[in-house]
């Protein structure tokens, strides 16, 4: 007979197959569906096909991919390095020296959390309309216009601020004891500690700013100046659209968000826990 430990262990070890078949099936169903023709992706074959090249060739010759990709990289390798340049900043200064105000004004930012970004939209797209006028170089379509308001966030700030109370304070007085300058302090000694934190901090802002649909679609104009979802967007908003070519495009531009976050996932782990190492 078997035993209730055994049975709990049984029935854990299910629940978690099944949760595993579920999480894993969209990206088998995609990866299946870039190999298949587009009858079979919409018929729901399950199998894989022989397809492949044939979709990627399609999608070479009816989609400008490398554009897209190059443009979408450049935004996110941007929003990230600056994001959490910005964010850590906040985040150790809002922790470290202390204000009266300082608190009022973190609650404030957190309050900016409740604002859904598509209520923020017209009044962007008007300010970057007007600043079009005199500086273009920053202004409609393009993708400086794109980094500005995405930058950073209330919840990047939150997250460093957070990780911050884990990162000890006596090391701080030691390197100004050193003759370490502040700036010298979170340069030498702050970023190097949080590693995990900035690992955890990259990979959430890359995917972030990678996966963005509404707000470059909004203030890109120039078919030379869109980025990977909007290509994808643009493959399936034609009259026949070939699936099987939309599918090959997805899988491309899912591979440099799994590829980041396989290397860095232990990094991302041990961030998001508030570790210090």
């Amino acid at each position: 007979m078997i035993k209730m430990d055994n049975l709990k262990r049984i029935f854990s070890y299910a629940v978690l197959i099944i949760a595993s078949i579920i999480s894993v099936f969209p990206f088998l169903w995609m990866i299946v569906s870039s190999t298949n023709k587009s009858v079979d992706v919409t018929q729901g074959r399950l199998l894989p096909g022989s397809h492949f090249m044939q979709n990627f060739h399609h999608l070479l010759d009816t989609a400008d991919l490398g554009t897209a990709l190059m443009n979408s990289a450049r935004i996110s390798i941007t929003t990230t390095v600056l994001g959490m340049l910005i964010a850590s900043l906040a985040g150790y200064g809002f922790e470290i020296y202390k204000s009266k105000a300082k608190d009022f004004v973190f609650n404030v930012l957190l309050l900016s959390m409740m604002i859904p970004f598509a209520a923020l939209m017209v009044p962007l797209f008007r300010m970057f309309g007007i600043i079009s006028q005199s500086v273009p170089m920053i202004g409609m379509d393009t993708l400086t216009a794109v980094v500005l308001p995405t930058v950073t966030t209330a919840f990047l700030i939150f997250f460093f601020r957070q990780s911050t109370k884990m990162f000890p304070k006596d090391i701080i007085e030691a390197g100004r004891i050193d003759g370490l300058t502040e700036l010298g302090i979170f340069l030498r000694i702050y970023i190097p500690t949080m590693k995990t934190s900035y690992a955890a901090a990259a990979i959430i802002t890359f995917m972030s700013s990678w996966n963005s649909y509404l707000w470059p679609l909004v203030i890109l104009q120039s078919p030379e100046k869109q980025t990977i979802p909007l290509l994808i967007s643009n493959l399936g908003s034609s009259y026949a659209p070939d699936f099987g070519v939309i599918m090959t495009a997805i899988v491309i531009a899912t591979l440099p968000v799994a590829l980041i976050f396989f290397i860095m996932q232990k990094h991302f782990v041990a961030g998001m826990m508030g570790s210090v190492k």
